[in-house]
């Protein structure tokens, strides 16, 4: 059987990206949040366009986890706090 190329990877699109072109494209925004801490991470990936779910599955969370985070962050810049500061 011949080696497939990342061209070759079907034509079935998901958010009009092939299967290859979604991976480099979760490859890239790993890479962009790579070493920043979670909330911030969330941060960057929303405004990128990701969805929680995509977000979740790129950081290993729950989209449940995702959401709290991003309703905190916005209550909190409606507040004049810092992002991503949670009460203990």
């Amino acid at each position: 059987m011949a080696k497939r190329s990342p061209s070759d990877e079907g034509t079935a699109t998901l958010g009009g990206f092939t299967a290859f072109e979604s991976r480099l494209l979760n490859l890239l925004a790993l890479r962009l949040v790579s070493e920043r801490q979670q909330a911030e991470q969330i941060d960057l990936l929303t405004r990128a366009g990701f969805r929680p779910i995509e977000i979740a599955a790129l950081l290993d969370t729950s989209s449940n986890n995702v959401s709290v985070r991003l309703n905190e962050m916005r209550k909190a810049k409606k507040a004049g706090k810092p992002k991503g500061t949670r009460k203990k």
